[in-house]
């Protein structure tokens, strides 16, 4: 259970929450120009751009949750169960397994629309990347300045779709979250005016009753709703830290408190952390569901030039900022 997201003015803000029972080991990564990687299909390639974003690490090779190139293309796959379907390698297509995908299209494009272009050619593998590391049922959302869209391979074949929202959560299908924001068109962030009947004289007694009616459970469905009501109807300036201080106040809404949300084992979903990059300029914002202070990583050409990757871990205790001692 996740929220994506791309929002701004100014610049292009992406990220994301990522809710799980269990954690994966995940830090700040940053693949440099011109690493190597062995893909599952039996290239080898390397390279063109850098990149950020939160990932497993195993040995040298990255397993980004999501990520941002140094051109400003954004990607994040998040989970899709019981609709993603992944299919057998097929002789002259882009075969590629679900965690290829960011190296390779975020390592050699520079436009969402390159991107798009060599979707009719994808196939999305069935290949998992060790004995130990079975494969995650994932979509996609891939953005740039100038485009934004979902990517699904289900057992219909893989499709793209544009999104015009820049919201994108779980199941169900993107198809079907954009039409179900049609059951909330009445939702306002104004007070609302009495439509019950102009028989009876009915007021309001507090703010923010035009919004009655939107969700606000912890399902796919809903979230999608709550954060795209959130984004849309945002206002806040166009500096750096307004832009992201709003980001990460649109995540929270969607963000999961812990034994709020239990899953069919018996575990308690949370928000283990969310994220937002500025794709202008390959600055990095997380905060854990531990720490709430936003810390910050930047690809700087030092990095983009190293000779492997740069990891850094996470800082999840708390960062309590006293004033009077």
């Amino acid at each position: 259970m996740c929220t994506c997201m791309v929002m701004g003015k100014k610049n292009a803000y992406f990220g994301r929450s990522m809710d799980f029972e269990y954690r994966f080991g995940e830090r700040v990564a940053i693949t440099p120009r011109n690493m190597l990687f062995s893909l599952k299909n039996g290239l080898q390639i390397r390279t063109r751009y850098a990149m950020i974003g939160m990932a497993a690490v195993r040995g040298e090779y990255p397993l980004y949750a999501e990520a941002v190139n140094e051109k400003g293309v954004a990607m994040a796959g998040l989970n899709f169960p019981g609709n993603a379907v992944h299919f057998a390698p097929v002789q002259g297509k882009l075969n590629l397994a679900p965690y290829e995908l960011i190296p390779w299209f975020l390592g050699q494009c520079e436009t969402a629309a390159q991107i798009r272009e060599s979707l009719s050619d994808l196939v999305i593998t069935n290949i998992p990347f060790s004995d130990r590391l079975p494969l995650s049922e994932l979509h996609w959302m891939i953005c740039d300045r100038e485009a934004c869209f979902v990517v699904e391979q289900t057992k219909e074949g893989l499709c793209w779709y544009e999104n015009p929202i820049g919201v994108m959560t779980n199941n169900p299908p993107f198809p079907y979250q954009m039409m179900n924001l049609r059951n909330y068109l009445n939702l306002s962030p104004n007070e609302p005016v009495n439509r019950f009947s102009d028989r009876i004289v009915l007021q309001t007694y507090g703010r923010g009753m035009g919004a009655i009616g939107l969700p606000g459970d912890t399902s796919p469905e809903s979230r999608f709703v709550r954060a795209a009501f959130n984004k849309l109807n945002s206002e806040c300036a166009e500096d750096e830290i307004s832009q992201i201080t709003q980001f990460f106040h649109v995540l929270d809404s969607v963000s999961l408190v812990r034994g709020a949300t239990i899953t069919e084992d018996g575990k308690p979903d949370v928000t283990n952390y969310c994220c937002c990059s500025n794709t202008e300029n390959g600055t990095y914002y997380y905060k854990t569901y531990t720490n709430n202070q936003i810390t910050a990583v930047k690809m700087t050409e030092r990095e983009k030039n190293a000779a492997g990757l740069t990891v850094y871990p996470l800082i999840e205790e708390q960062q309590i900022r006293y004033v009077n001692l």
